[in-house]
């Protein structure tokens, strides 16, 4: 198997939670959720983290969980940075150009403020051996919120490769969808090959977009890749229940179910003892 890169997207503002929600602790001992997904992810067999962040966060950062982390795996920081003309960073597309100095290899990309689960981590890594790029995607009714609607990348896979995926707004359990429908959850599996795309496109995008406000988002890029027929992405599909802090509501039902998973044996007490 291929040496393999976790890239942690953790630079996003928070807007609707109301805070840096990547540091906000949920675990027994303090731990914060991108924790268990670099724990989950050493156990899948992943041998590198680059954390994407703000200048801003980088003290708060390291001392509430780089520094832990990185005395397990060999760990690497990237910044994105926001212009002076807009109030948050330019998207995930952006943020992913940022470590192009950092990767040699297949790479995944997660969110630092969500769960995805041990399952999810193990396909993820398979699928990093793979031609193609990767996806895993979960069933839409795993991953709502009960205290309001989220965006969720909605799929639609043929024989289990990736057809379309339609950035989806306010989704809740009463918006029609079916409970099965497959959902990105910003979990891919790339490779370095993809650089040169999102460089061309983020520069496409700045001359059609609203560069004040529209946000440049790698399920987009990857979605006009494939209808350009310059990737194909294997679908791997998970059963798997994703939970994530997108209101500050959610904080309590998080907590509560890191600690149910840590009294089931799941998790250690002490995640990195």
């Amino acid at each position: 198997m291929a040496k393999a890169t976790l890239v942690v997207m953790a630079a996003g503002m928070g807007s609707r939670f109301g805070g840096i929600k990547q540091l906000e602790p949920v675990g027994v001992n303090g731990e914060v959720l991108l924790d268990y997904s670099v724990f989950d992810a050493i156990r899948a067999g992943f041998d590198k983290v680059v954390f994407i962040i703000k200048h801003e966060i980088e003290d708060d950062f390291k001392r509430i969980a780089g520094d832990r982390i990185s005395k397990y795996i060999e760990t690497e920081y990237v910044y994105q940075t926001i212009p002076e003309f807009r109030k948050k960073p330019f998207g995930t597309g952006d943020a992913i150009l940022t470590t192009e100095p950092v990767i040699d290899g297949p790479f995944a990309i997660i969110n630092a403020d969500d769960f995805y689960g041990a399952e999810a981590f193990k396909k993820i890594r398979e699928g990093l051996d793979l031609p193609t790029y990767s996806m895993v995607a979960y069933d839409l009714a795993n991953t709502l919120s009960e205290n309001g609607g989220v965006s969720r990348g909605v799929c639609k896979v043929r024989c289990n490769y990736l057809t379309s995926i339609t950035e989806t707004h306010g989704i809740t359990k009463d918006s029609g969808f079916k409970p099965n429908t497959p959902v990105s959850m910003n979990m891919w599996g790339l490779k370095p090959d993809i650089f040169p795309e999102l460089r061309r496109r983020f520069e496409e995008f700045k001359k059609t977009a609203d560069v004040t406000k529209d946000e440049y988002l790698i399920p987009s890029v990857i979605g006009a890749m494939r209808d350009d027929g310059l990737c194909k992405v294997r679908v791997l599909r998970t059963d798997a229940v994703w939970f994530g802090m997108t209101y500050r509501e959610d904080k309590e039902q998080v907590c509560n179910k890191i600690k149910a998973l840590t009294d089931a044996g799941v998790y250690p007490e002490k995640l990195w003892d």
